[in-house]
């Protein structure tokens, strides 16, 4: 099954997509520059892009850290990528009200790991007619995620995609089950693998998540020769100063390269 997002089509025999930002919305400079660049990046490639920043991290390990400008700042710049350079966009919501205020701006709704099993949250989102990125729980196993979907598409809203993004292998520590892949994508919907959040060490600093972005695009070549509907990837231009998740996000300035082998690997295993 396949799902559409404005003029772009996801799943089946459809081109790679990348969905790809820096983790949170630090400031307007940032989040434009690195949307006009992986806009140039990805049409290099002829591969379709939606950009993911968060307005809000409401995850964050410590309550001194940097969750970002809020709803209606983070949706105001948002909407400024969405209109300057034409790609959609996606980014995380965390309750009710959220989804229904959010879905009047954002492209795609997006449902942290940790709120995936959350009924109401699934619905009101579903409920908007948007499409949805659901993130499968670190708790979860891969089967578990039928249930997810039947709740989504109760309401008849069949525009989901489910995104990979590792599974809680002891303390600190994510471990990638490439069976994965395939056992999601026996329910008929199209996935997404997480390059980035998967090589997070969640907690590994104490106050803050640790990563491991070495191993980002190793990773992300063995999803796309598993066979992926779309990567994901938080990549900032300079990510030993980003305020969020740092650890395991990719340069900006290697995002060319990462994306020339993993578009090779995937139209071969296609």
């Amino acid at each position: 099954m396949s799902v559409k997002i404005n003029n772009i089509c996801i799943g089946d025999s459809n081109p790679l997509l990348i969905i790809a930002g820096p983790c949170v919305i630090e400031n307007e400079d940032i989040t434009l520059y690195t949307a006009q660049r992986l806009k140039e990046i990805c049409d290099i490639f002829g591969l379709p892009l939606i950009f993911k920043s968060s307005y809000d991290k409401a995850n964050r390990t410590s309550v001194g850290s940097y969750r970002g400008p809020g709803i209606a700042k983070g949706l105001t710049i948002l909407s400024d990528v969405r209109a300057r350079f034409n790609i959609p966009v996606i980014s995380d919501v965390h309750s009710v009200e959220e989804a229904r205020l959010a879905s009047g701006v954002l492209d795609v709704l997006q449902i942290p790991a940790f709120l995936c099993r959350q009924t109401d949250l699934i619905l009101a989102s579903s409920n908007t007619g948007k499409p949805v990125n659901i993130k499968k729980g670190q708790f979860l196993s891969p089967w578990d995620v039928k249930n997810i979907i039947e709740k989504f598409t109760s309401t008849g809203n069949q525009n989901l995609m489910i995104t990979e993004r590792g599974t809680s292998f002891g303390y600190n520590n994510l471990v990638v089950d490439f069976r994965a892949f395939p056992i999601i994508r026996s329910f008929g919907y199209p996935v997404i693998f997480d390059a980035t959040h998967s090589l997070q060490l969640p907690g590994g600093r104490g106050s803050s998540s640790g990563g491991q972005r070495e191993f980002v695009e190793p990773l992300a070549r063995a999803a796309a020769a598993v066979g992926v509907d779309g990567l994901f990837f938080e990549v900032h231009p300079d990510p030993d100063k980003a305020l969020c998740d740092g650890p395991n996000m990719i340069r900006l300035d290697e995002f060319s390269s990462i994306l020339k082998t993993i578009k090779a690997i995937h139209e071969l295993s296609r």
